[in-house]
C-alpha cells in the first residue's frame, strides 16, 4: 500500500473555485437576515469575476430564489455551480472540506466539524465534505488519529504551502473550554498535521481575539501572505483586552523559524476600532481577509483603519487586485469573508 503524500496549497496558489453556502434561515444574524441575504449576493459577485463559485443552497426553490437575485445583480449564473444540500450554518471554512494534493491529485479531507465543540446543531453540517466532493468528483478521506475521528476547522489551520503551518493554542490546547479533541497535546496535532497537510514546521501563537465564537482561529489573527510572510493584527490601544495578546502573538512569530529554518518577514495589520452591537463586542479583523484567483477581498467595518489595512495589503499582493467588502453586518455572525468560504485548489 502505497502512503499517500499530502500537501494543503497556500491560498495564493492557482483555485479551482470558492465553496459558498446561502444562508436559508439567518439564525447567525438575529435581526439582520435581510441584509444578510444581499451582502451574500455582492460577495457571490465579486467572487465571480475572478473564478467559479460552489454555491450551496438548502434546495431547488432557494436556487430558483438566488439565481433571482444573483440575475438582478447582474452575476454571471455560468460561473455559478450549485449544490443542493442543506445546512445548518454557512461557515464553509471550517464546516466544509479541506481540499489538499494528495500524490499530486485533489482530495477532499473530513476534519468531523462539531460546531466548533460548542453548539449542538451541526448534524447537516456534517454532511457538507461527502456532498462537495461527491460534486466534485473528488475521493474524500475521514481524518483519524489513533483509531478516533479527529475534529478540526480551517479557520484553526493557517499554511504557507511550503510545510509550515499556524494556529494558536487558544483554539486546540485549552484545557476546559470548546475541545475539539480531549486529551491531545502538540505533538499529537503535529503528527495530524504531517500525515493529513504535509506539514512539517508548527507555529504555536497564543490566544485569539475578544468576542470570537471559535476560541482562537488563525484566520482572525495572523496569515501567510508569501511562503516567507505574514501579516499579524496589533492592538495599538493599550487599554484594549486585545492588546496584550496580540502583542504576544507578534513575540511568538518574531522568534519563530520556518521550515527552512528562516525567519519569517512580518507585516503588522492594525485592528478596526472596537464594534459594538447589542451587549456584545463582535470579532472584527482585517486578517479575515480571502485570496482568490487574481484578487484579494477584504473585510471593511465603516472605520478610520479600512484604508490603512487595504494599502498594506495591496504592498503584500502588488500583483491581484485588492478589494474592500463592507462586512459591517456579516460580522454579527461573529465572522467574515474568510470564515464564510473555503478554497478549491486546482
Amino acid at each position: 500500500m502505497v502512503m499517500a503524500q499530502r500537501r494543503f496549497p497556500a491560498e495564493w496558489e492557482p483555485q479551482k473555485g470558492l465553496l459558498l453556502c446561502y444562508p436559508h434561515n439567518g439564525k447567525d444574524w438575529p435581526g439582520k437576515y435581510g441584509a444578510i441575504q444581499w451582502a451574500f449576493v455582492e460577495f457571490i459577485k465579486k467572487v465571480s469575476l475572478f473564478e467559479t463559485v460552489y454555491l450551496i443552497v438548502a434546495d431547488a426553490q432557494q436556487q430558483q430564489t438566488v439565481a433571482d437575485r444573483l440575475d438582478r445583480a447582474h452575476v454571471d449564473l455560468s460561473k455559478i455551480s450549485f449544490i443542493l444540500q442543506k445546512t445548518n450554518r454557512s461557515w464553509m471554512r471550517d464546516s466544509g472540506p479541506i481540499m489538499v494534493h494528495s500524490n499530486g491529485k485533489p482530495e477532499a479531507l473530513n476534519f468531523n466539524f462539531n460546531g466548533w465543540a460548542k453548539y449542538n446543531n451541526w448534524q447537516l453540517d456534517k454532511k457538507v465534505p461527502q456532498k462537495v466532493a461527491q460534486h466534485l468528483n473528488t475521493p474524500i478521506t475521514q481524518v483519524t488519529y489513533n483509531g478516533k475521528k479527529v475534529v478540526l476547522e480551517g479557520g484553526a489551520l493557517e499554511v504557507n504551502g511550503k510545510g509550515t503551518l499556524i494556529t494558536s493554542e487558544e483554539c486546540l490546547l485549552h484545557p476546559t473550554i470548546q475541545i475539539r479533541n480531549q486529551g491531545f497535546t502538540k505533538a499529537d496535532y503535529e503528527s495530524v498535521f504531517k500525515e493529513f497537510l504535509g506539514i512539517t514546521n508548527t507555529i504555536w501563537l497564543g490566544n485569539g481575539i475578544l468576542g470570537d465564537d471559535t476560541h482562537g482561529h488563525i484566520d482572525d489573527l495572523c496569515r501567510f501572505v508569501d511562503p516567507a510572510t505574514v501579516v499579524t493584527v496589533v492592538e495599538h490601544d493599550k487599554n484594549h483586552k486585545n492588546h496584550a495578546p496580540l502583542q504576544d502573538n507578534l513575540k511568538r512569530l518574531t522568534a519563530a523559524r520556518l521550515e527552512n529554518g528562516k525567519p519569517l518577514t512580518i507585516v503588522v495589520l492594525p485592528m478596526p476600532r472596537p464594534i459594538a452591537f447589542e451587549d456584545l463586542e463582535l470579532p472584527a479583523s482585517y486578517a479575515n481577509f480571502l485570496i482568490i484567483n487574481g484578487a484579494v477581498l477584504v473585510p471593511t467595518f465603516n472605520d478610520v483603519n479600512d484604508r490603512i489595512a487595504l494599502n498594506i495589503l495591496a504592498n503584500c499582493f502588488p500583483d491581484r487586485e485588492v478589494i474592500g467588502i463592507n462586512c459591517i453586518d456579516l460580522i454579527w455572525g461573529f465572522g467574515t469573508l474568510h470564515c464564510l468560504s473555503q478554497q478549491i485548489p486546482q
